[in-house]
């Protein structure tokens, strides 16, 4: 069952790190669908609240994945990536989300 505590201002803005702008998630902009980094350690629940409170907008479904970080190598030292939790939120009919907004 889903908690119904509230969250705060800064709470919501701790868990949405910044959208992720790319081909496929621009394109599932039509679909009024929008792509988010968040914070690896919320739930879908923490995630629906918090973009309800900064956007003002009615959420219907938020899919998560974990991204997991690839494999690098600089200067013969061999590192991977930070691994990076997605989002992708659905919005009720008639809601958007204004791409020029920036999460501070």
């Amino acid at each position: 069952m889903k908690s119904k505590i509230k969250i705060s201002d800064e709470k919501a803005l701790s868990i949405i790190h910044k959208p992720m702008l790319t081909e496929k998630s621009t394109n599932l902009n039509q679909f009024n669908q929008y792509t988010f980094v968040v914070d690896k350690k919320s739930n879908s629940y923490d995630i629906q609240q918090a973009i309800e409170k900064i956007f003002k907008v009615k959420v219907t479904k938020v899919n998560t994945a974990i991204i997991r970080g690839k494999l690098k190598s600089f200067k013969g030292n061999i590192g991977y990536k930070k691994d990076i939790k997605k989002a992708i939120v659905t919005l009720a009919e008639g809601n958007t989300i204004d791409s020029s907004l920036e999460i501070k």
